[in-house]
């Protein structure tokens, strides 16, 4: 069932580039209404100018590590919208450090971006949706959050708690007719990954069963099948976007 997103309100967290990117495209490709968030304001504008569809955008800049200027940011979208029916919490951070090396700044900064950040804007969205009678939420996990990765002990204990918030906020929201879900995308090419070492790409490619490594185009289709109705049944589910690399 293809999605038709017309008349809905969607904000991406991290939408300016990437995963994020891919996935604002395909939610205004589908008719919705999409409020793209970003640290920056500057990338923000930059790229709802470079859309092609910057009539269905509107910028939204915030950074999500930051309480205050997500209940900002929610406020404005309220009074903009009105509504929201689709949050994806794509936000995040990924610096390596083996266990030993991992400062406590850099915990902080990854757990409050990758999970509290998520946690936050699921909870401001939880109030808007609740009132309009419905919603889907995605959130954006990690195979690393799954399955594990040597040197990403900080970013993987994020992205697993991105796993229990969403199995537990199903539960806790779907009588209110609140679907919530999670996305674990793999290797996708992507600035986060693109740092990556050929040896260590190599090995990493040799592990997906699918002979490569993903893009973020690959993405986006799961989370605009999720934020439609044909995935109006589905629920508490963690769905791996990964050429079948964590099996």
């Amino acid at each position: 069932m293809a999605s038709d997103l017309s008349g809905r309100v969607a904000l991406v967290t991290g939408g300016t580039r990437g995963i994020g990117r891919a996935i604002v495209l395909a939610l205004a490709g589908a008719g919705a209404t999409v409020f793209v968030g970003g640290r920056s304001a500057e990338a923000v504008d930059a790229m709802i100018a470079g859309s092609g569809v910057a009539d269905r955008l509107h910028p939204l800049p915030f950074d999500v590590a930051d309480p205050a200027a997500v209940k900002a940011a929610f406020m404005a979208l309220q009074k903009q919208a009105g509504r929201l029916d689709i949050l994806v919490n794509n936000a995040g951070v990924l610096k390596d450090a083996v266990i030993e090396m991992t400062s406590t700044g850099l915990m902080a900064e990854t757990l409050a971006t990758n999970l509290t950040g998520t946690l936050t804007c699921c909870q401001y969205a939880v109030r808007l949706m609740g009132r309009a009678g419905g919603g889907s939420i995605i959130n954006l996990t990690s195979i690393i959050g799954r399955v594990g990765f040597p040197g990403h002990t900080a970013y993987g204990a994020a992205k697993a708690g991105v796993i229990g918030l969403t199995l537990s906020l199903a539960r806790e929201v779907g009588g209110r007719g609140i679907r919530v879900n999670a996305v674990a995308p793999g290797t996708i090419e992507t600035d986060m990954t693109a740092g990556i070492p050929a040896d260590k790409r190599a090995a990493l490619v040799e592990r997906i069963a699918l002979g490569r490594t993903g893009q973020p185009e690959d993405v986006a289709p799961l989370v605009l099948f999720l934020a439609g109705d044909g995935a109006r049944y589905i629920s508490g589910q963690v769905i791996g976007v990964d050429g079948a690399m964590a099996m």
